[in-house]
């Protein structure tokens, strides 16, 4: 089959790097993706996999239109057998714009939990609620990265018995535990190398709460915890004045180094003894949980989309928002590894395990082409026929009583 992608771009993100594990991962179909803006590193990555990648250049609203007529002669002229959306505005222009032009079979992707105002844009908002008004009839599935996201947006009016559970895999070629462990944090961090070290990969922003964790880490710090804490991510650097004046008026200015944006992710979660992920709200299938993971490092997470599925019982789960509840994890995990280190090392193991029986690379890879086959096998009756028994691949079906 040939399927077309369209993102909103190929910039560092959740969605836009399942996105390029998807086509790289996948030798079974041709894959094409379109951002709707140009520009970002997975570009290159997918174009290295023979992925052709075409730009919208979408900006501001006369950009937008143009982009949408581009995108329609795009979908025209390729005449794919499925258009795979990924998130809200991809989701209804790509969506909208594949039906026009003819296509039979669209997917499209949902990559968050909750929206909240004052939080998420306006415009992804308003594109969540027109998509629920048009789920009946635009998309065959409506792929979820997690089940709280299926959950939530079936509450919201999405068409309950579309929607289907792909979890995120990964490569574990390149997350994994790595035996130069020792000898790359010593690199990285030098005479720190022997301090316990934690850390939080995600860019600054409201979702992921960084202003939270500084005050779980300031508890921590008073208990008398001896801890460096890394942060990775985009706009984490000393050029942020507003984090940097979060983290001195916490005191905490020796104990946490910024990092920015970092291309090592796998050598970094190595370097780890702890990641700690402080999302408030909006999180999917978080990422940075499952490869810290993958590399044998335990996790604190707090419970938004789908982390407590993801953790399980190899590390601590904490209510968002709550820095005395996130503090006492982080503790919890510090006692342990110092006082308990058989039993930590076991934990690192099931973390390991876990992410290998459970969200590697090849079972989300055989998820999609699942539910892509079942799309192009349907009848052109199909929009409304209810899913047949049992499940697809790793995909989970909605309940029935959560279907209301």
């Amino acid at each position: 089959m040939h399927i077309v992608h369209v993102i909103t771009s190929l910039y560092p993100g959740g969605a836009q790097s399942a996105l390029c594990r998807l086509c790289t991962g996948d030798t079974r179909h041709r894959h094409t993706v379109i951002a709707m803006l140009g520009g970002g590193t997975l570009e290159e990555t997918l174009r290295d996999h023979g992925v052709e990648v075409l730009s919208l250049s979408c900006s501001r609203l006369g950009g937008l239109l143009a982009g949408t007529v581009t995108l329609f002669r795009h979908l025209r002229r390729l005449r794919p057998d499925l258009v795979q959306t990924w998130m809200y505005h991809p989701d209804l222009v790509g969506g909208l714009c594949a039906r026009l032009a003819g296509i039979r079979h669209v997917c499209w992707g949902i990559r968050h939990t909750a929206l909240e105002a004052g939080q998420s844009s306006r415009s992804s908002i308003l594109a969540a609620r027109v998509c629920a008004h048009l789920s009946g009839w635009v998309p065959d599935r409506i792929v979820c990265c997690a089940h709280e996201a299926a959950e939530v947006h079936a509450s919201l009016g999405y068409r309950a018995d579309k929607l289907v559970v792909i979890a995120n895999g990964y490569d574990l070629a390149d997350f994994r535990p790595r035996e130069d462990a020792a000898a790359q944090r010593t690199a990285l961090l030098g005479a720190d190398a022997g301090r316990p070290v934690l850390g939080m990969v995600g860019r600054f922003n409201a979702q992921k709460d960084h202003r939270n964790l500084l005050q779980a880490l300031a508890e921590v710090q008073a208990c008398g915890h001896d801890f460096l804490c890394l942060l990775v991510g985009a706009r984490l650097d000393a050029d942020n004045d507003e984090l940097r004046g979060w983290i001195d008026e916490r005191g905490l200015a020796s104990r946490v180094r910024l990092l920015g944006l970092r291309s090592d992710i796998p050598q970094l979660m190595n370097a780890l003894d702890l990641h700690v992920l402080s999302s408030a709200f909006g999180e999917g299938f978080p990422n940075v949980i499952a490869e810290a993971m993958a590399c044998g490092t335990p996790c604190v997470g707090t419970a938004v989309g789908d982390t407590a599925r993801i953790i399980d019982e190899t590390g601590w789960v904490v209510p968002p928002r709550e820095s005395t509840a996130l503090a006492a994890a982080i503790q919890a995990a510090l006692h342990e590894r110092e006082m308990q280190p058989a039993r930590w090392a076991e934990r690192r193991q099931a973390c390991t395990r876990r992410i290998a029986d459970h969200f590697t690379l090849e079972r989300m890879v055989a998820a999609f082409d699942d539910v892509w086959s079942e799309c192009i096998g349907d009848t052109p009756e199909r929009t409304g026929r209810p899913w047949r028994k049992g499940r697809i691949g790793n995909n989970n079906r909605i309940p029935k009583e959560r279907r209301s």
